[in-house]
């Protein structure tokens, strides 16, 4: 388990709500963050609160009572991007803004990288 500072960081509302998140489940959690290759544009998003103890080699960020883990591959994706959490008319949900995505979908949730 890593916890050497990364480039990879999180808004204070992302921590906010992830803790909020955390606090509601029966036993300790965190959200694990990771890039996946598919969705329209080549990569994608997914979020998952997870249960199972840090790997070894996961990045982890502890913020304002949230935990968020990254797996290394994922983490090599996410340099210099941040995790936002947005509360607006179009819906709540948590997102990446990624200055290495040369392009992203519609959804937000799907970009590439040149």
């Amino acid at each position: 388990m890593s916890t050497q500072t990364s480039n990879f960081g999180l808004t204070d509302r992302a921590a906010i709500r992830i803790s909020e998140l955390l606090g509601s489940q029966p036993t300790p959690a965190a959200l694990r963050v990771a890039v996946l290759a598919g969705g329209c544009s080549g990569f994608q998003y997914k979020f998952d609160l997870d249960e199972a103890p840090p790997a070894a080699d996961d990045f982890v960020i502890e913020q304002a009572g949230a935990r968020v883990l990254v797996d290394p591959s994922s983490l090599d994706l996410l340099g210099g991007a941040q995790l936002d959490y947005t509360d607006a008319l179009m819906g709540a949900h948590f997102a990446i803004k990624n200055p290495n995505a040369t392009s992203s979908c519609g959804c937000g949730t799907s970009f590439s990288i040149d």
